[in-house]
């Protein structure tokens, strides 16, 4: 069974972060919140969220790390010398490195993005400098790569997250009545 950690620090964007999370366990899937602060993690919009576990290298161990977005949460994430470490030990190994909004900053820094197609928040393909090529795409998929634009896209983000560890998006979109959403008046 594939696991999944996703970063949580301080200034995390929440909506993107559980749903995320809660997406990926509605597929049936490990995963797990990673905090780089402490047991308890502040969003930027004032929600505590009791994180699954602190960091460590226990999690280039995972399959997948996702990076949710926010301020300063993504400069907190690119800031931490233990996150980017992560980062480059999982790209190496071909494991997923996935960022949406603002959190492609710390892909960035890290290497990931050199030579790949990605996407992040509105404005900062002029504010991420990069080798790779900027798709105003609401999800990109670029090898082990995957990233998204911004809180409206999350879960688009999510069932894309679930289908590129080779499970069914479908079958969670339809018990969330995903596609019932969008014919309401």
């Amino acid at each position: 069974m594939s696991r999944v950690a996703v970063m949580l620090a301080e200034g995390f964007e929440e909506g993107e972060a559980l749903t995320i999370v809660d997406i990926i366990r509605r597929a049936n899937i490990e995963c797990h919140t990673i905090s780089t602060a402490g047991e308890k993690v502040i969003g930027c919009h004032d929600i505590v969220v009791k994180a699954d576990a602190i960091i460590s290298d226990d999690v280039k161990e995972y399959d997948m790390i996702v990076l949710p977005g926010g301020l300063p949460g993504a400069t907190n994430l690119r800031d931490d010398d233990r996150v980017i470490k992560i980062l480059k030990q999982m790209n190496q190994a071909g494991k997923f490195v996935c960022a949406m909004c603002a959190a492609p900053i710390v892909l960035e820094k890290a290497g990931v993005l050199e030579g790949k197609n990605f996407t992040a928040y509105v404005g900062y393909d002029k504010k991420i400098e990069t080798t790779g090529t900027f798709k105003e795409d609401s999800v990109v998929v670029d090898g082990n790569l995957v990233t998204s634009r911004g809180p409206a896209t999350a879960y688009a983000f999510a069932y894309k997250l679930v289908d590129v560890l080779g499970e069914d998006s479908l079958e969670v979109k339809n018990r969330m009545v995903y596609f019932n959403a969008f014919n309401a008046e």
